[in-house]
């Protein structure tokens, strides 16, 4: 089996360059052989920037020398290009979320496991060291038994500073769908299995009216909640709630928090990959800082890529940021509005489990300590 994994690139937006660059040159085991975009300049300056070969959507996704298809488009795309890939023989990493609906995520999973490929996708800075350490901490025992949990995302609303925000108010957008998964990930990479929600929506506007260049002063109708409040209870019995929004003008909540029977947990911003780990135990006065413990620290996007590069490589299917994790986001994201909607507790379908710690010591650009 090759060392290097080849990947076909679909979506040269904004985030592909953190891809390209982690890809090709930090990962030791990954390779970007094509790119594909449905705005030739972005595949252009892609390609031109990284001398790799364009091709169109069709083309990569049945290319044979391409063995993961990776998904950077708008989240209204995801399931077709994720579809296509996984019809094609393709494993599929798709940015989050997996897809914008419970019945298309179904669809795909239940079809990746048809055709034997893996499927997954971000977000990945579950795996950074950040919160790998806050897991280690909990898993060792410094807080006790996890009974609760807050987490917090607020802003203004993207049109203040993206080029294109049109999609984060439209089906499959909104404050849940875009900043939800990287703290319910957290979430559940760090107390478990979510088995129920409850929830509640809003919206603090009609429309919103863009800021940023180059669409300043474009109208753009809000057809999704954008402040949601969620309780969310865990198979081990915790509790937390959840609050995204794109309606806040300003606030002061930490962005996640951990509560157990011996001490609290404060975890740092799970958009990134590292941040302060701060500890309280019961017999101490305020927050101390505690070192962190795992390796990937600066911003590692394309690490769950590379874990699943290295699966293929060691002919294993137990990818850390695959299906098992953001399908089960996928589904609590739908349940919070499914329950905001209908005034009713959601039960959920799908189950999970913890994927495994990352190794300690890992050399930079590596997924095995025998790399």
């Amino acid at each position: 089996m090759s060392k290097v994994v080849n990947i076909g690139l679909i979506g040269c937006g904004a985030i592909s360059g953190i891809y390209l660059k982690n890809l090709q040159n930090v990962f030791l085991n990954t390779n970007i052989v094509a790119v594909a975009d449905r705005i030739p300049e972005r595949a252009k300056k892609a390609s031109d920037e990284w001398g790799i070969k364009i091709q169109s959507n069709e083309e990569l996704v049945n290319n044979p020398d391409i063995d993961i298809v990776l998904n950077l488009t708008t989240p209204d795309s995801h399931y077709i290009v994720n579809k296509a890939a996984i019809e094609a023989g393709k494993h599929a990493y798709t940015e989050k979320p997996l897809c914008s609906t419970f019945e298309e995520g179904k669809e795909i999973v239940s079809l990746a496991a048809k055709k034997g490929v893996m499927l997954g996708g971000a977000p990945d800075t579950f795996m950074g060291a950040g919160i790998q350490t806050c897991r280690k901490i909990i898993e060792d025992g410094y807080i006790g038994r996890v009974v609760g949990a807050s987490a917090f995302y607020a802003s203004r609303g993207h049109e203040t500073w993206h080029p294109s925000p049109e999609f984060y108010y439209e089906k499959g957008g909104g404050p849940m769908f875009d900043m939800g998964p990287y703290y319910l990930t957290a979430l559940i990479n760090l107390i478990g299995q979510v088995d129920e929600v409850f929830g509640f929506a809003t919206k603090g506007f009609d429309y919103r009216i863009i800021s940023s260049e180059p669409k300043f002063g474009k109208r753009v109708d809000v057809e999704v909640p954008t402040t949601i409040q969620s309780l969310l209870k865990f198979s081990t019995g915790a509790v937390a709630t959840i609050v995204t929004s794109f309606d806040f003008v300003a606030h002061s909540h930490p962005f996640l928090e951990i509560y157990g029977t011996e001490g609290s947990l404060l975890v740092p911003d799970p958009n990134y990959f590292e941040g302060p780990v701060k500890v309280c135990s019961r017999d101490e006065e305020g927050y101390k800082e505690m070192p962190l413990t795992h390796s990937y620290k600066e911003n590692m996007r394309g690490l769950g890529v590379a874990d699943m590069a290295q699966c293929i490589i060691d002919g294993r299917t137990d990818a850390r940021a695959s299906h098992n994790v953001n399908y089960h986001v996928l589904e609590v994201m739908e349940a919070v509005h499914t329950a905001g909607a209908t005034g009713k507790v959601y039960k959920m379908q799908t189950k999970f489990e913890k994927p495994k710690l990352m190794p300690i010591g890992l050399v930079k650009g590596t997924l095995d300590l025998y790399s």
